[in-house]
């Protein structure tokens, strides 16, 4: 078996995957209904509505308990992982973020009183995440995780 053929017929890789996809897709979308305006950094970038780091690691963790059961030092990995991954997005990344937002409105201030500042200097604001954001990111990724795992283990392929 080749490394890359071992790789897409590996339910735990492709459920992390496919919850990070799927997330992905949605936030784009989701974004697009608010915004009415398509924006191709919110498919590939952090932050915003459902959390895909949540969603991908939920979903390795449910296809990982699903592989090798919940007594397993891999599950166990994958559980502690993704509790420390949604922490750290509901509490420093999303600091991060607001405090860029606070910066950029102070950039903008003093732009307005004639400082010269490139655009280049705005920060980044989309980086963590809402409580609610984390945990709508997790039950997706234990629902992509589920989904994706039972259906390569009754042998259907994605690819």
């Amino acid at each position: 078996m080749t490394f890359l053929k071992g790789a897409v017929q590996n339910p735990v890789l492709v459920g992390a995957v496919m919850g990070w996809f799927v997330a992905q897709v949605l936030k784009t979308l989701i974004h697009l209904m608010i915004t009415r305006e398509f924006v191709w950094e919110r498919m590939i970038g952090s932050g915003g509505m459902p959390s895909s780091h949540s969603a991908t690691v939920c979903a390795l963790a449910t296809a990982t308990g699903i592989q090798y059961g919940s007594a397993s030092f891999a599950f166990a990995i994958a559980v502690i992982m993704a509790i420390i991954v949604m922490h750290d997005a509901m509490g420093v990344r999303r600091e991060t973020g607001i405090q860029a937002r606070v910066l950029n409105e102070m950039m903008n201030l003093f732009r307005e009183m004639g400082t010269k500042m490139s655009v280049e200097d705005k920060l980044k604001e989309f980086v963590g995440h809402t409580p609610f954001q984390v945990w709508m990111g997790a039950l997706l990724g234990v629902i992509v995780g589920f989904v994706t795992c039972h259906f390569m283990v009754a042998g259907y392929s994605l690819f």
